[in-house]
């Protein structure tokens, strides 16, 4: 009997461009919103609800809704940073199942190397931790190499360890024409690149890329009344849940994320378990961020992820695993610097069994799609989706 669910992904899209020197931020909105909607099948003029996050121009869906012409009854503009994306699949499921709106319109667009930023986001003076610690001279890869580090205090996990990550997705990456990094590298190779910031090589850091991505998200009676082969490629979004770190007064945790309460609302809603996921797509901003989510989601236990990640165990074909299959953010791109819109169309792209050849991974029904937004070692905002195929 096939699982029910409140709504489907009906049409996915990811930018092909990295390196946006002749468009703007927001003709790259409408450029992944129009390749959605024609992936599935539909026009802006089907569209009555718009999601978007703090990539958005202006004032966010209010502009974007402007400017790409459209006529919603319905717009959210969450923003939790990198995992957005994934609680936006959520919010366009849940607006869709109260009847707020039919067809949900997310777009993610940005073009981070094209711009000129400070070493972390500026947000303003009147951002509650800033006097607490600005003066230390935080930026982002030495929060996630204060992570990495005490997880090799604690747990033991080596360089090698974590450079299987990069391996992994190195091996995805070359099977990928738009890809920033298709080189396919070695432990060696990584353990050997410039050290950023200890524990973590340049290797270990993922790309900054320019583009974007767009989802559209249907209930399920416009699923139905899609005609082929659109309708057999919508992907049912089965569970998802979102959850927020906080650096606890001073107590943080820093081998843990938000993916332990987001993850196991996802598989509750979903019915399901780790052990039924067939491919996941986690956001890998660095590589202790996917060694890290990995055991939160429950994959393996806390402190056995850097075992698990060995030995080709995340590459598709060889592993038991797999993880990022287009080569994510550690080789193909990271639009906006926010990943979790392109870690939805890969899975998307799976359970469709429309992934490229060599990473495709054989019928696969269940897949797992997670974001991080902020910083693994302060506040963290953690999202999960569990997607299956239409007929699952």
């Amino acid at each position: 009997m096939a699982r029910p669910c409140k709504a489907y992904i009906a049409g996915a899209y990811e930018h092909p461009t990295r390196h946006a020197v002749d468009k703007s931020v927001a003709q790259l909105h409408a450029e992944v919103a129009r390749g959605a909607l024609a992936d599935a099948g539909l026009t802006k003029d089907d569209v009555d609800g718009y999601f978007c996050a703090g990539d958005a121009p202006g004032l966010g869906g209010l502009s974007m809704v402007e400017y790409m012409g459209l006529d919603v009854r319905y717009t959210d503009s969450t923003d939790t940073g990198g995992s957005a994306y994934v609680v936006h699949l959520g919010h366009a499921a849940e607006a869709i199942a109260a009847g707020k709106c039919s067809v949900a319109l997310i777009t993610l667009a940005g073009r981070p190397r094209m711009a000129t930023s400070g070493p972390l986001p500026d947000y303003g003076n009147d951002t509650p931790d800033l006097g607490f610690e600005t003066p230390f001279n935080q930026n982002i890869v030495n929060n996630y190499a204060m992570a990495a580090m005490r997880h090799r205090h604690e747990f033991g996990t080596t360089a090698e360890q974590l450079a299987w990550i990069k391996v992994a997705a190195s091996q995805h990456a070359q099977h990928n024409e738009h890809a920033m990094l298709r080189k396919v590298v070695t432990v060696e190779d990584v353990v050997n690149s410039p050290m950023i910031a200890d524990p973590l090589h340049r290797l270990d850091c993922c790309v900054v890329s320019d583009g974007g991505g767009a989802l559209v998200v249907v209930s399920p009676e416009i699923a139905k009344s899609l005609g082929d082969p659109h309708r057999d490629r919508c992907v049912k979004v089965l569970g998802q849940g979102d959850a927020i770190k906080t650096t606890n007064r001073g107590q943080v945790e820093l081998t843990h994320t938000a993916g332990i309460k987001s993850g196991a609302i996802a598989f509750e809603e979903a019915n399901l378990t780790p052990a039924d996921i067939d491919m996941v797509t986690i956001y890998d901003s660095f590589t202790i961020t996917v060694l890290i989510t990995l055991e939160d989601l429950g994959f393996c236990e806390k402190g056995q992820g850097g075992k698990f990640v060995s030995d080709g165990n995340l590459i598709s074909g060889v592993g038991k695993l797999p993880f990022n299959t287009d080569g994510g953010g550690l080789c193909n791109n990271h639009p906006s610097n926010r990943g979790s819109m392109t870690k939805i169309i890969e899975a998307t792209r799976q359970v469709r069994c429309e992934a490229h050849p060599k990473v495709q991974v054989p019928d696969c029904t269940f897949a797992l799609a997670h974001g991080s937004g902020g910083l693994i070692s302060t506040r963290l905002c953690s999202a999960t989706a569990i997607l299956g195929r239409y007929d699952a």
